[in-house]
């Protein structure tokens, strides 16, 4: 059995001891008592084999209302210190340290691929052409308050300064102090939210990881690529290289959230420059003091003219303008007058006179000083520009065809939403190819349509580096996308925006191919896109609509067709991936998810969501962030240049084969089944998640409705709150069993050793049953169902569970999950132990808010003991939704 890491174990062990130096300082030694007791009690359950958990229940139902709250809340940030603990060993760089997580360098995929026949000039041009787009997204799935998370941040900073074997005791000693102290404030300070974040504080949130994090790892990443390119093919990065962009959709994302208004956009978008002009004048200012040289070359003199430190003469009116830029914007989003003379507002204003000091240093031989925090600074705007991020916009398709249609009807025309697909692509296209405006400046629309039209011209008044793609969620037809760009022209467009049409349902996918053919064969919008076109795939709604493995099938199949139609008119396609933190949205480690794309899918370009907590994870400290980009980096440049081959024929039948199972046993359970919503209810705290104000959007696109009308988010993190995870495998149980049955276990067995997709996905498949815990979700239903026919269902489910463990370990030949990820399962048996006790909980606080619920008044502490367990759970499962 694989243990910790022994640096890593010592580091959780220290931090588990100061958290119970802090308990036991408040409120008092029965406290601790208590809950070193349940800890013993859940230790010792987990050793038993038949893992009955009844010592645990029985010591947890003694507690009192008064007693929840701090058992509660020490499991919960035993698994935040945790977590910090191996974010921190991920990214550790003590001498002669291996990580457990270590990625594989540039260098090394580099030599790899040039082995492997691509030629020098070929792997440059790739690199240098490379376009990898991480977008922020506001889906509400993190749970850890700001507040903390900077303690966190600071609490991996200490730890990182003890990874020395040269401190002096005095050191050491003065380190665990200030250890010892941030975990102290952390067990005092409130680890709920008790007001939702506006979709304002979304974005500003999104906004600090680009300032605490990838302000400093990006120069840092582009350094080591420029390097690794340098060393393999005799040249760099050109100058204005920009491979990694970061978008955002905090304060853009208006599909299901009536919180993001035009207002709210504009106020966005303001900020952004705001935080980026004082992002630049910290940089200015140090280049200032850097840069003191006399020595320039004849076009820097031609600007300043005859003066001793013209470098600092340059950069002292870039300070001017941008101290000028940030006054600007400061006025304009508290709605004051604002004075927009000799601002910076075009990216050239920022980067022409930041390349013409590296110009003159690098024509002087001062290249080394060219190469230093100046060039960082010009990475920095190639990258992050003047607007800091790039605000994708994302609506409904309805809602644009609802304004159109009022336009029309305005006009006289007719019933659009009556017309056929070719009468609205003849109307718009007719317009598009029109010099005119379609609507008069008097027309007074609904507030809807004046809503959206609004959207349109807070954009239109953008520069195009502020601007990511335009989002059409429930896009089907070249009229959605034609709507569109209708509208921003009205709106006073002046240059073609990326109009990106999403497919998430399962009929979306299969309809997209077709979908997209006959938009490219739109001549006007041919030349509109100019050889270019974004589409994007959602992971989350097709996985929710048809289960697991019929999705992952479909969203392949649909990759591929879409790619051979693109390739078909000459269009070069991007594919945007709307993949989640969770395997049921699409999730999973990123690197083997790309290089098990359809082959010629990933065609140096690759856009994909990272959300909540993945943020967190991934970019929240620079060293993480570095590990991070050069993560997806050599994923996207290898699946570009090397791609996986071709599925055999027979392995296409087999995947039709199972899915047709998977989609039939998923969809009789989730859709047809009377008893499961109702379960589903009961038996999950989906209810009670609504309490944790997580994020600006609503849980469920309707007040009213089933499971369709929920979120992807809550579905899955409910179902992860009492460890069925039923998303993520239901419907793949059937498939295994039957492949089983009809003695393709073999075939199967074949497809896994020679196809990155399957084996991908069986990977992922066991990762979620690893999560799964059949004890506590039978304890749920136990707690939480008194209907018969509930309780039917949730035993036939984990009996379903049960079984499909048992054939994914006989597809894999294993005796136990996970024994090819030594490493995550010791992760998964050391939080057992501080989960287990926060799931019993949940289901006996569940109960009690019930009951409490129907005789009209829920006790504060059992509310807020229930909202500690949900963020608890999330952090030890590592994920929410």
């Amino acid at each position: 059995m694989t243990e910790l890491h022994p640096d890593l174990r010592e580091n959780v062990r220290l931090l588990g001891e100061l958290l119970g130096q802090s308990i036991q300082r408040y409120p008092g030694l029965e406290c601790y008592e208590l809950i070193e007791e349940v800890r013993a009690a859940a230790k010792g359950d987990r050793r038993q084999e038949s893992g009955s958990g009844q010592r645990l229940v029985s010591l947890l139902r003694k507690l009192s209302d008064d007693e929840l709250l701090p058992v509660t809340r020490a499991f919960n940030q035993f698994l935040n210190l945790a977590n910090l603990a191996e974010q921190y060993h991920g990214i550790r760089r003590k001498r002669g340290h291996q990580s457990d997580l270590m990625v594989e360098s540039l260098g090394e995929v580099f030599g790899r691929l040039k082995s492997g026949g691509v030629s020098p000039e070929e792997l440059h041009e790739r690199v240098a052409n490379l376009r990898i787009e991480f977008v922020l997204t506001a889906h509400p799935t993190e749970v850890a308050r700001r507040t903390l998370i900077m303690k966190y941040d600071e609490m991996s900073e200490c730890l990182a300064r003890l990874d020395h074997d040269d401190l002096m005791p005095a050191e050491r000693e003065e380190i665990v102090d200030q250890l010892s102290r941030l975990v102290t404030e952390a067990w005092h300070t409130d680890e709920i939210r008790y007001e939702r974040p506006t979709a304002v504080d979304e974005a500003k949130w999104g906004f600090a990881v680009i300032e605490n994090s990838l302000w400093q790892a990006l120069p840092r990443f582009l350094s080591s690529l420029d390097a690794a390119l340098a060393d393999s093919t005799g040249r760099g990065l050109p100058l204005q290289a920009s491979p990694i962009r970061i978008a955002s959709w905090m304060g853009g994302d208006r599909d299901g959230n009536p919180n993001v208004t035009h207002q709210v956009t504009r106020k966005v978008f303001l900020l952004g420059r705001w935080m980026a002009a004082d992002l630049y004048l910290r940089d200015i200012q140090a280049l200032r003091a850097e840069l003191s040289m006399w020595q320039a070359s004849d076009e820097l003199r031609e600007h300043v003219g005859d003066t001793r430190e013209p470098y600092r003469q340059v950069l002292a009116k870039l300070r001017e303008r941008l101290v000028k830029t940030r006054d600007w914007a400061e006025a304009s989003v508290n709605g004051e007058a604002a004075d927009a003379t000799d601002i910076l507002f075009e990216n050239e204003d920022l980067t022409a006179p930041l390349e013409l000091c590296y110009r003159s240093l690098v024509d002087c031989g001062l290249e080394s000083i060219a190469n230093g925090p100046l060039l960082d600074t010009i990475r920095r705007a190639h990258t992050f520009g003047l607007p800091l991020i790039r605000l994708d916009i994302r609506q409904e398709a309805s809602r644009h065809a609802e304004a159109v249609a009022e336009m029309v009807s305005y006009l006289g025309l007719g019933d659009y939403l009556s017309w056929s697909e070719a009468d609205r692509q003849a109307f718009l296209v007719n317009e598009l190819q029109g010099r005119r405006p379609l609507v008069p400046r008097n027309w007074e629309p609904s507030e809807p349509v004046r809503e959206v039209l609004a959207t349109c011209e807070v954009v239109a008044q953008q520069t195009p580096q502020a601007l990511g793609s335009y989002v059409i969620s429930m896009a089907s037809k070249p009229s959605d996308v034609l709507s569109v760009i209708l509208l921003l022209r009205e709106s006073g467009m002046k240059y073609p925006m990326r109009v990106v049409p999403l497919f998430e349902t399962l009929d979306d996918l299969r309809g997209a191919p077709d979908s997209m053919a006959s938009l490219y064969e739109v001549e006007w919008y041919r030349e509109y896109c100019q050889g270019r076109q974004e589409v994007m795939i959602g992971y989350s709604d097709s996985s929710k609509d048809a289960g697991q493995l019929m999705a992952a099938w479909a969203q392949y199949q649909a990759q591929e067709k879409l790619t051979e139609v693109a390739n078909q008119y000459g269009v070069h396609l991007t594919l945007f991936h709307g993949r989640g933190g969770t395997v049921g949205r699409g999730g999973g480690p990123a690197n083997r998810a790309i290089l098990s794309q359809p082959p010629g899918s990933v065609n140096g370009s690759f856009r994909i969501t990272e959300q909540g907590e993945m943020i967190r994870f991934k970019f929240g400290l620079p060293h993480l962030a570095v590990q991070s980009l050069t993560l997806y980096t050599t994923a996207v440049i290898e699946a570009t240049l090397a791609p996986p081959p071709e599925p055999e024929s027979g392995w296409r039948e087999t995947m039709d084969w199972l899915t047709e199972r998977s989609l039939k046993a998923y969809r009789e359970v989730v859709r047809e089944n009377p008893d499961f919503v109702p379960y589903f209810r009961q038996v999950t705290p989906e209810q009670a998640l609504g309490k944790l104000a997580l994020g600006s959007r609503p849980a469920r696109r309707k007040a009213t409705g089933g499971v369709e009308s929920l979120r992807a988010i809550p579905w899955i993190f409910a179902w992860t709150q009492m460890r069925l995870m039923l998303p993520s495998w239901l419907g793949s149980d059937v498939a295994l069993e039957e492949a089983a049955q009809d003695n393709r276990l073999p075939v199967l067995r074949d497809m896994m050793k020679g196809w990155p997709f399957f084996r991908t996905y069986v990977d992922m498949l066991e990762m979620v049953l690893a999560k799964s815990d059949l004890r506590i979700a039978s304890y749920y239903e136990q707690t939480l169902l008194d209907d018969e026919k509930l309780q039917a269902l949730g035993a036939d489910l984990r009996d379903r569970l049960r079984r499909c463990i048992q054939r994914l370990l006989e597809l894999k030949e294993q005796t136990d999950l996970l024994e090819g990820e030594p490493v995550f399962a010791h992760s998964m048996r050391v939080r057992n132990p501080y989960t287990d006790p926060l799931h019993y909980l949940q289901a006996e606080l569940l109960r009690r808010n019930r009951e409490s619920e129907g005789k009209g008044e829920v006790p504060e502490l059992v509310e807020r003991a229930l909202k500690v367990t949900m963020a608890g759970i999330a952090a030890g499962m590592r994920n929410t939704g």
